[in-house]
């Protein structure tokens, strides 16, 4: 790709180089500096010790961004990542990055396993392991140099995501006697919205010629629909104009929780519902799967028969988000490969899934047999070689029975030991 690349200030720290965030907030910076409300570049850091950086770094960070739809095609080249960082490789440099006065925005999408706070981490590993141990020494070096603080605004699909990072924050703040100025200064001093996040992102194209002229092997691919919700305080859009660029981002207050309840239990309830279940069947897209009639059945009784009765926003309003999600699914033009959204599928069920088969049994004294059913077909693909997950879990998961699994509190966030008699009847069916 021969692209002459702008040279911006260095403003955002991003936490993660996957497909999503190039193709949602990278791709909306592009938007903001292209209409000139914005003058900023992006620094990438590889949150884990093998990722794509290297891949990025190799095209100067500079990658095409394809939208499609029934709406059309639209392609445009982003150019906003001026580097990337990896602190399994030099954390010093990535310590640095606190150093510039000129960084303002913390953005993240390390999954929903990655909001974690685990005390075996220490101050002095190079690196700590988990994203908010990282963070906390990256911001610890801030603070020590008398630098304003950030705006964060964290991606990862779990409920109150700021409020849960500033707690691990303030967590290893405590466990490595930090200080209470640098608590003071982290609570004061920035500020940690919480974010909803909404769009398909599809990553690269396997198998397509998407007739660029060049090449590129970081293209990334996504849908037309795009939405951000952001919760804080802080008045966001006066440094970050998204609305000036007809970008799909409410700043609210706090009606936060109205709409990620909606996406979080429907849109991604829906796949990860659906996503062990097909891969079992030797499905490979969700396209695949809405083009299957027994596929799109499972899906359909999955959201309209189970989840929307757990939902307390109006019934027609809750339908007419899940059809368009369905036709959201159904997207010709998006391979939605579902290896991709098997990432950390036990954490994903815990967050997506399994808060409506437990308000279903609450609220209608009876089991979501279908929401069950894929419970049971997660079971199943664990004891699969096709998982992608933490290698703690992934071992657990392989070797234990139904019975230890649904009793395991690490995993579920509490004993489910009262749904084994009903997840057993489909395990290995």
């Amino acid at each position: 790709m021969n692209f002459e690349k702008k040279i911006r200030p260095e403003r955002i720290i991003q936490f993660g180089e996957g497909g999503f965030l190039r193709g949602f907030v990278d791709w909306m910076i592009q938007k903001l500096n292209d209409n000139g409300s914005f003058d900023g570049s992006v620094v990438v850091v590889q949150p884990i010790a093998q990722g794509m950086c290297d891949m990025l770094e190799k095209q100067n960070c500079v990658y095409t961004h394809v939208i499609r739809g029934v709406e059309g095609v639209e392609k445009s080249i982003i150019d906003v990542i001026s580097r990337c960082v990896k602190p399994y490789d030099d954390f010093d440099e990535y310590l640095k990055l606190a150093e510039n006065p000129d960084m303002r925005f913390i953005v993240s999408n390390t999954t929903e396993a990655g909001i974690v706070f685990e005390t075996e981490d220490k101050m002095t590993d190079v690196p700590p392991k988990t994203f908010p141990a990282k963070l906390t020494l990256l911001l610890k070096r801030r603070y020590d140099l008398g630098l304003k603080g950030f705006i964060l605004l964290p991606c990862e699909l779990i409920d109150r995501n700021g409020d849960n990072l500033k707690k691990c924050v303030l967590q290893y703040a405590d466990l490595w006697n930090l200080g209470d100025g640098f608590k003071a200064w982290i609570e004061n001093d920035n500020v940690f919205a919480n974010t909803l996040v909404d769009r398909i992102n599809t990553g690269y194209p396997r198998g397509e010629d998407l007739g660029l002229g060049y090449e590129d092997n970081m293209v990334n691919t996504s849908e037309y629909f795009h939405l951000w919700v952001i919760e804080c305080n802080a008045d966001i859009e006066k440094e970050l104009p998204f609305k000036s660029a007809g970008l799909n981002v409410i700043v609210t207050k706090d009606k936060l929780n109205m709409y990620r309840t909606r996406k979080v239990r429907i849109l991604n309830g829906a796949h990860t519902s659906l996503v062990p279940y097909a891969l079992l069947s030797g499905f490979d897209t969700v396209k695949s799967c809405i083009d299957d009639e027994k596929m799109c059945a499972h899906v359909r009784a999955c959201v309209f028969d189970e989840i929307i009765p757990t939902l307390d926003l109006p019934k027609d309003e809750l339908v007419e988000y899940a059809e368009g999600v369905i036709e959201r699914f159904a997207n010709p033009y998006i391979k939605h490969y579902l290896s991709s959204i098997a990432l950390n599928s036990v954490s994903k069920f815990k967050v997506r899934v399994l808060p409506s088969i437990l308000e279903y049994i609450k609220r209608y004294n009876k089991m979501p047999n279908t929401l069950i059913f894929s419970f049971a077909k997660l079971i199943d693909f664990y004891k699969t070689d096709m998982t992608n997950d933490d290698k703690d879990v992934t071992s657990f998961m392989k070797s234990a029975s139904v019975k230890e699994i649904l009793a395991n509190e690490k995993l579920w966030g509490e004993d489910l030991s009262f749904l084994e008699s009903e997840v057993s009847k489909y395990v290995n069916k």
